[in-house]
C-alpha cells in the first residue's frame, strides 16, 4: 500500500466521526463492552494504543465487533505495526515517523496516521505522499493556532491532531479547515470504563458525535 493509498484509507477513517476515541486499555476483558458503547455512540473508529500488555487483546475483542473499525495507536516500530495487524488492526497511528515504520506500514498494507509536530516534520511525510497526518502533542505543540499556521503555507495535508484536547478546546480543533477529526480520551474516562459505565461512555460518545466540523 501507498503512501498515497493509506491517506485515502486514513482520511475515510477520520471521516466517520469527528472525534476518534484514544483509548488506554488495561483490562482487556471490557474490550467488547466498551467498543460496543462507543460505536452506538456514534464513534466507530476507534484508537487502542499500545502502552498496555493487554492492548493487543482487546484490539481482537474490538475487532469483532460490528460497526466498529478499530486502530492500533502508539506504533513504534515495526513489529509493533506486524502484531497490530495480525490482532486485526485496520489502521495505525504513530507518535513520529521513522523510514522502518512507514516501510513496515506499507508491506503490511496498514493505513497510517503518522505523526507531525513541526513544519519540516509535515512537509518530509508529504514529500513521501502523505497527505492525512496525525499533528501531535497537539496541545504541547502550540494548540490550533500552531496547526493553523501550519495549514497556511502548507494547506495540502489535513490533520488528526491529538494530546491535550478535550471538550473544552475541541471546537478549536474542528473549526479548522486542515482537521478532518480529532483523537480524545475523554469519551471513555477510566473510571468509568473501570466501573463499566456503558451507557456513560455512550452518552459522552453521543456528544461526541454530534461536534461540528
Amino acid at each position: 500500500m501507498t503512501p498515497a493509498e493509506q491517506s485515502r484509507h486514513a482520511a475515510d477513517i477520520c471521516a466517520l466521526a469527528p472525534v476518534v476515541p484514544v483509548l488506554v486499555i488495561d483490562d482487556a476483558t471490557k474490550a467488547a463492552d466498551l467498543a460496543r458503547a462507543l460505536v452506538a455512540g456514534g464513534l466507530p473508529a476507534l484508537e487502542v494504543t499500545l502502552r498496555t500488555p493487554a492492548a493487543l487483546d482487546a484490539i481482537r475483542a474490538m475487532a469483532e465487533v460490528p460497526g466498529g473499525v478499530v486502530g492500533a495507536g502508539t506504533l513504534l516500530t515495526p513489529e509493533d505495526v506486524k502484531a497490530a495487524k495480525a490482532a486485526g488492526a485496520r489502521f495505525g497511528v504513530s507518535p513520529g515517523a521513522t523510514d522502518r515504520l512507514l516501510a513496515a506500514c506499507a508491506e503490511e498494507d496498514l493505513p497510517l496516521l503518522p505523526g507531525a509536530a513541526t513544519a519540516t516534520e509535515v512537509m518530509a511525510l508529504l514529500e513521501k505522499g502523505y497527505t492525512v497526518q496525525k499533528f501531535f502533542p497537539a496541545e504541547a505543540s502550540g494548540g490550533a493556532k500552531a496547526l493553523a499556521a501550519i495549514g497556511a503555507p502548507i494547506p495540502q495535508v489535513r490533520f488528526c491532531p491529538t494530546g491535550g484536547i478535550g471538550p473544552r478546546n475541541v471546537l478549536d480543533y474542528l473549526s479548522l479547515a486542515n482537521v478532518l477529526c480529532v483523537g480524545g480520551s475523554w469519551v471513555a474516562p477510566k473510571e468509568m470504563v473501570v466501573a463499566g459505565d456503558w451507557s456513560g461512555i455512550e452518552t459522552l460518545a453521543r456528544e461526541a458525535a454530534t461536534l461540528a466540523r
